[in-house]
Order: structure tokens, then C-alpha cells, then sequence
């Protein structure tokens, strides 16, 4: 704040009275940018009106009627011929003569990376299954990407658009990532993925401890160039600073790392998609840096959290500075995963306005329903998660999991403390909730606020609370284990 206004302060006497009102002018502006992470208004009842509204406002891109079959451009189906040049030559005439269609009809075709143009939507047929390859030298030239909410050059994504509007990708066909222990899987340096001591990873100290340090040291992206020999997999799908996304009807399987990630994007949605991908850090969908975002009919069947939201990592994160904020998750299903809707890690840019309706999760393989997760390095904000109509078969450890304390990589001790408040749940049915009904673990310099749980029954779960630092944990209409419960703030189990 004294930055914004001194800086008005100094200069030549003649200037004072345009230097006064001009400071006035930014010590507003400040004002203002911090009202942006501050505390909105609490509900005790899920706004439903503002998630229609905001719904109605995202609208699925629309693409000229014309259709391009990639076998006309050259593309065979044989699992075995290199189709990535074909693919490309039928995105960019689609694109050139004003978009629409690019085909991909039944059948096994291989290729590297696909990069999507304005106004394409590429359409899978009805068996048909791209297969990419799994050779890392496919997937170059590097781009401009991210790894774990850090932005870096290094392999293509599989699916890439930058900087791209109106596009899609659907169809009931299959997009195979043909990850396995095999491959990809093994450089996250896990013994679970096939990792065995003495192969390389992506934890070796010039791998992904080198892209920390420079994502810290905000050394510039151009300059923060992995690809071979660092171990750092690529991302799945992603748009990267797009608008008018559609990901519709497709399977997905066997991904090298986060599946769906729109970063940096306007207007997306996903929907219809099933996702069935047990591998390494195989987030189901992670919207980072991202407004107005759709996830709406899809299923998540995942080795890593169902759908994860992103606002980057640590100090590249908030130097970004951009929330993403205004996210729907309706009508979905969550089966395996580490959590069902989960906001975090890398989100110290700060998420603001989710909005969870109408969904289904039940595996013994799920850990947690909801999960908010963040730590003094990340820091962020999240302010306001309203979730209702929510059905839970089986979680292994808490219907509601919010920790300040998420481990980080490295043990480090920051000193940007993260801020929560705003939580309802309302009309939740849960038959196994596993150890808790709510873990919530804050700061002693910065409380979780304002938790609330309406007409919401827990049928079996082994302790009712884990609660440390909330204020305002407010229970109405609760059952659990077959008990009215209410929450005394200074109880302890």
C-alpha cells in the first residue's frame, strides 16, 4: 500500500496537486485488489441462483458445418504408422478455411503430439483410438508448458492449443496415452510405477528440484528448457491461455501425468468425459490460473485426486497473480482417487467461487470426499466452496479434508500463510466416511473460517471431528453414526 501512494509523493512542488489526486486514484486501486481476496458474504444455503447463472454464461463453441477426414490427408490406422504430420495437415487447412470437423474415424492411429488451431474441433468416431506414441523425442520441439504449476519449456503436451479460441475435442472414440510402468510412469521415482534404483527421475536435484528453484527465482520461462534427460512428463490435454473450450463424449486412458489442464483459460467445459487412469500424479482434471469453468456427465477414475483445482505454485504463483475462480462440477462420478473434489496444492494465487452439485463418489480406493490442501509455501486464498447433493458410498479418510499443513517436497518452511474460510456442505448422504466426518487442521495465525454442514448424514465414520484452529464450525440438521450431533468449539476427540 505505501508503495502505491508514495510513489505519487516526490517529484517537482508544481506537480503536487496532480500528484495528490493521482495517488488517490491507485491507493483506491490497491484497495480494490485486495478487496478481491477478502472475505465475501457467507451463505448458510447453497447459492444456487448464482451457479445457474453462471452456467447459462458458459457457452459451447460453435464450428462451421465442414468435415476433414484424416485418412484423406494421408493417415493410416494400423497402429502402427506415424500420423502426426497427417493429423496436422487436416487441423490446419480446417483451420485456414474457416474450421470445423477433423475426423478421426475407426480405427488404431499412432502419432505424437496433436496441436489444435482456432476453430477445430477434433472428433473421434465411434471406435476409433488414437494411440500416442511413447518415445519423449516425439514429443519435441518443447513448449511452453507447465509441471505441477510451474511454467517451463519441455515436451509437448499430447493435446496442445496455445493461445486458441473456439475449440474442441470430442466424440465417442479413445485418446490412449499408452503410459505404463514401462515408460512414462517411471520417472516420478516411484518403486509403485516401476521405478527401480539407479534409473532416473524426475527427483534427481537438475530435474524437477532445478525447475523449483527457478520458478522461485523467477528465472524466465525461455530460459527454463527441460525435455530430454530431465524426467519432467508431459500433460495430457491442455489449453493453454484459450477461450471457448469444449472437451466432450471421449474416453481417456493411460496418461503420463495430469490428464485434462486448462491453464491460464476462459470458458471451458468437459463434459461426458470418462477417464479411466490409475499412473502417477493422473489428476482427473485441474483447471489452473482459469475462469468459467464446466465440469459437468463426466467420470473419474483416477490415480491422483478426481478433479483438482490450480492457481500455481509458491512465488510463480502469486507473481502470476491470477485466481481461477468460478468453477462447476455437476452430475459427475468419482471412483478412485486421493480425492473426490480437491482444491490445492498449487494454488497460491488463490481460488475463489466453486461450485460442487449433484455428484457421486464411492470407492475403497477414494481417500477423501472434499479436500483442501495448501501449506506456508504455497500460501492462497479459497474463499467460498458450496457444495450440495453430494452421495458417498465409501472414503477412506474424511468426508471433509482440510489441512494448512500439506507436506511439502522438500520440508521447507515458508512464510506465506494461506487463508480458508467459506465451506458448506449441504444435502450430504454418506454410508462409510472413514475416519472422519470432518478433518480440519488451520493455523494458529490463521483459523479456517466458517465451516458449515446442513441436513447432512454420515452413517458410519470412526471419529466425528479432527479440528484444530476453526472458528465458526457450524453443524445444523448433522447425523452422525445415527446421532443428532452439534459441534462445541472447544470439543476434542
Amino acid at each position: 500500500m505505501k508503495n502505491c501512494f508514495t510513489r505519487f509523493m516526490f517529484g517537482k512542488s508544481r506537480l503536487f496537486l496532480f500528484a495528490l489526486v493521482s495517488a488517490w486514484g491507485f491507493f483506491n486501486a490497491c484497495n480494490a485488489q485486495k478487496a478481491s481476496v477478502s472475505e465475501q458474504s457467507f451463505t448458510e444455503s447453497f447459492p444456487m441462483e448464482r451457479m445457474l447463472k453462471l452456467e447459462k454464461s458458459i457457452k459451447e463453441p460453435k464450428f462451421r458445418n465442414a468435415t476433414y477426414n484424416i485418412r484423406d490427408f494421408g493417415a493410416v490406422a494400423d497402429g502402427k504408422t506415424m500420423n502426426t504430420e497427417f493429423i496436422k495437415k487436416a487441423i490446419q487447412k480446417c483451420s485456414q478455411e474457416g474450421g470445423g470437423k477433423v475426423v478421426v474415424p475407426a480405427g488404431k492411429f499412432l502419432t505424437g503430439p496433436i496441436h489444435l488451431e482456432n476453430n477445430v474441433n477434433l472428433h473421434l468416431e465411434d471406435g476409433a483410438e488414437v494411440l500416442f506414441s511413447t518415445n519423449p523425442k516425439d514429443f519435441y520441439p518443447l513448449v511452453h508448458t507447465s509441471f505441477e504449476g510451474m511454467e517451463l519449456m519441455n515436451y509437448s503436451p499430447l493435446i496442445y492449443a496455445k493461445g486458441k479460441k473456439n475449440i474442441a475435442v470430442t466424440g465417442k472414440g479413445t485418446l490412449n496415452g499408452q503410459a505404463s510402468v514401462d515408460n512414462w510412469w517411471t520417472w516420478k521415482g516411484s518403486t509403485e510405477y516401476g521405478f527401480v534404483k539407479g534409473m532416473p527421475s524426475q527427483l534427481d536435484p537438475q530435474n524437477l528440484p532445478l525447475l523449483m528453484e527457478m520458478a522461485d527465482k523467477n528465472v524466465p520461462i525461455a530460459k527454463r528448457v527441460f525435455g530430454d534427460g530431465k524426467y519432467l512428463r508431459p500433460n495430457f490435454i491442455e489449453p493453454f491461455e484459450c477461450e471457448n473450450v469444449l472437451i466432450q463424449g471421449v474416453n481417456i486412458i493411460n496418461a503420463p501425468f495430469w490428464i485434462l489442464h486448462p491453464i491460464k483459460s476462459k470458458n471451458v467445459i468437459v463434459d461426458g468425459v470418462n477417464i479411466n487412469s490409475h499412473g502417477p500424479n493422473n489428476d482427473g482434471c485441474d483447471p489452473e490460473y482459469s475462469q468459467n469453468v464446466l465440469i459437468k456427465n463426466s467420470i473419474f477414475n483416477t490415480g491422483d485426486d478426481c478433479i483438482a483445482i490450480k492457481a500455481g505454485r509458491d512465488e510463480e504463483g502469486r507473481r502470476v497473480g491470477i485466481m481461477t475462480e468460478n468453477v462447476i462440477v455437476r452430475d459427475c462420478k468419482m471412483i478412485d482417487g486421493h480425492g473426490g473434489v480437491v482444491i490445492g496444492s498449487e494454488m497460491s494465487a488463490g481460488v475463489k467461487n466453486v461450485f460442487v452439485y449433484n455428484n457421486h463418489m464411492d470407492s475403497p480406493e477414494l481417500d477423501r470426499a472434499i479436500r483442501l490442501k495448501t501449506n506456508k509455501v504455497r500460501g492462497g486464498v479459497v474463499d467460498g466452496l458450496y457444495v450440495k447433493n453430494i452421495t458417498v458410498g465409501e472414503v477412506k479418510e474424511a468426508v471433509l479434508h482440510i489441512t494448512m499443513n500439506y507436506k511439502d517436497y522438500s520440508n521447507r518452511v515458508g512464510i506465506a500463510i494461506p487463508q480458508i474460510r467459506n465451506i458448506l456442505m449441504e444435502d450430504i448422504k454418506v454410508k462409510n466416511g472413514g475416519k472422519f466426518a470432518v478433518f480440519a487442521e488451520g493455523l494458529e495465525e490463521s483459523h479456517i473460517k466458517n465451516i458449515t454442514f446442513k441436513n447432512v448424514t454420515i452413517d458410519k465414520v470412526k471419529s466425528n471431528f479432527n479440528v484444530k484452529f476453526v472458528e465458526n464450525l457450524k453443524l445444523i440438521n448433522t447425523t452422525i453414526n445415527g446421532l443428532k450431533t452439534e459441534y462445541n468449539q472447544n470439543h476434542k476427540n
